[in-house]
């Protein structure tokens, strides 16, 4: 018999119970057992970031983490960025400054971005260049996602 534990966990606002192995990544629950495919795995050894989600609005690999300890958090995937079909305002840049080209490391970028400009809204170029440069994308060459990221610091400052 598998070690299996029954979890509540929130995801994009809808709350979900889950019976999951003990041994299951929260990619895997994500991915396989709700569905929120937007979730990539790429290297499953945390390097890569296209994994990134936020568990209680913190990004966390989640490639790392197992589906158990999201047990009474609530985790945001790329999914939960939209409004419906409409982007948000980073899904838009992206697409606007040409920051994905392939798009396999593009969730994790996003959510990445989501959180650090929550809690760092007048970022620099330069600071974001930094947080950028803990994903990998083999595409790109960096510079559309600083970009994006850029445009939309700037635009929710002007908001404030």
């Amino acid at each position: 018999m598998k070690d299996q534990q029954l979890i509540n966990v929130t995801v994009n606002g809808t709350e979900h119970e889950v019976l999951v192995e003990s041994r299951r990544t929260l990619a895997d629950v994500l991915r396989h057992d709700l569905g929120y495919t937007g979730t990539h795995l790429g290297c499953e050894h945390g390097i890569c970031g296209a994994c990134t989600v936020l568990v209680d609005g913190v990004p966390a690999r989640a490639c790392l983490m197992f589906g158990v300890q999201a047990d009474g958090t609530e985790v945001r995937t790329v999914e939960g960025l939209a409004d419906g079909d409409r982007l948000s305002d980073l899904q838009e840049a992206f697409s606007r400054h040409h920051g994905l080209q392939c798009g396999f490391c593009t969730p994790g970028f996003l959510m990445l971005a989501e959180a650090y400009l929550a809690e760092n809204p007048t970022a620099s170029r330069a600071e974001i260049r930094d947080v950028v440069s803990s994903n990998l994308c083999r595409c790109t060459g960096y510079q559309g996602i600083v970009e994006a990221i850029s445009d939309v610091a700037t635009s929710r400052r002007e908001a404030l």
